[in-house]
């Protein structure tokens, strides 16, 4: 069984000079299932159901599928590396100001893959609690253990979020078949946007497995991150998509019929993306925030986005390992970005300034 939920040493360091670090994690805990074909029936046991007020507030599936932003929105951290509810509260509400719809908690983004569950599942309750009545709440319950992914699942709708994200199971793959049947696992539970980023999973979703998920009444859409031929093609057969790709989500949205985008950069520059959403076709606006999109995807995310975020001001510069912030001069490369674009299109009240290697906390256990 792959490794989910990382627990590390106790070891914390400041700057770059990495000596080393022991991980200590704990594995999914199998139960024996008889598996049926992906044609029959899939009955589930499911042991947490949602609560009488979480049913009450649940909102449609059709509100959720008119979104056209979601930030995918970071999760900041305290020197001690626990979350800093502070700063992110402060980052959530720089979103619904301006004019973010939708925000995805805990995602690869927001380090949901950093997070022991019930981190996870209590910032989904939090955002649900301080924000639900003004943005959706998209909660990421994915795992490639699909009996953490049933229960993160039922224990998201318990406390209230109004959509679950799941990709695929990566790492340990499974059969077509088997991805009919992990999906519909869930889909039972409630409303449930697919998420497919095949460099992640190392696994596509086809379109053959998606067409027979979409029969279900709670998928809501997918989050794709294929490409816009891929969006083209499920937005004709009536397959309510989101970009899951910055650089590629204006043709999405406004050539290929895409609903909208699910953001990464909008955690930096929330107002451009809504433009780049609402504002109509605008190659010229498009084309003004290719470099930021360029830089933002040079790592693996969220290493950029949240060096970016630290240097102007909003998160303290602390990185939960194995993340580690961008070298200097991709640090001084941002800052000239921002004086290029505007400070005032970004996050934030302070200048944008270059920080040196030892204001960066490195947290090993957390």
């Amino acid at each position: 069984m792959a490794m989910l939920k990382g627990y590390c040493s106790n070891f914390l360091f400041r700057g770059p000079r990495l000596l080393f670090f022991r991980t200590i994690t704990s594995n999914c805990n199998g139960r024996n299932t008889n598996w049926k074909p992906s044609q029959a029936a899939v009955r589930l046991d499911l042991g947490h159901p949602m609560t009488t007020s979480a049913v009450k507030n649940r909102t449609s599936i059709e509100d959720i599928r008119s979104l056209r932003l979601i930030t995918a929105v970071k999760t900041p951290y305290l020197p001690n590396g626990q979350i800093d509810l502070e700063a992110y509260d402060s980052l959530v509400n720089m979103q619904i100001a301006n004019g973010v719809e939708g925000i995805l908690v805990a995602g690869t983004t927001g380090e949901g893959q950093l997070m022991t569950w019930d981190e996870q599942i209590m910032l989904i309750a939090h955002t649900v609690n301080y924000f639900g009545d003004k943005v959706k709440v998209v909660g990421n319950a994915g795992s490639n253990c699909t009996a953490e992914a049933i229960k993160a699942t039922e224990r998201g709708f318990a406390v209230g979020m109004h959509a679950a994200l799941h990709i695929n199971p990566y790492y340990g793959k499974t059969s077509l078949d088997g991805l009919v049947a992990y999906f519909n696992s869930v889909l039972s539970i409630g409303p449930v946007i697919i998420y497919n980023i095949p460099p992640r999973t190392a696994q596509d979703i086809p379109p053959s497995v998606v067409e027979i998920l979409a029969q279900s009444p709670n998928m809501v859409g997918v989050k794709e991150c294929f490409g816009n031929d891929r969006i083209k093609q499920y937005t004709g057969q009536g397959i309510v998509v989101w970009s899951g790709f910055d650089k590629g989500s204006h043709d999405a949205r406004w050539d290929c019929g895409a609903a909208g985008v699910q953001s990464i950069s909008s955690n930096l520059i929330p107002g451009l993306m809504r433009e780049l959403m609402h504002g109509g076709k605008n190659p010229t606006l498009n084309s003004k925030l290719m470099p930021l999109f360029d830089w933002i995807f040079q790592e693996p995310v969220p290493i950029a986005l949240d060096t970016a975020l630290a240097q102007l001001g909003v998160i303290k510069p602390v990185f939960r390992l194995p993340h580690v912030p961008l070298p200097l001069e991709k640090r001084i490369e941002f800052v000239k970005l921002v004086k290029e674009m505007g400070r005032e299109h970004f996050v934030g009240e302070k200048d944008a300034e270059v920080l040196d290697d030892d204001d960066f906390i490195i947290v090993g256990r957390y």
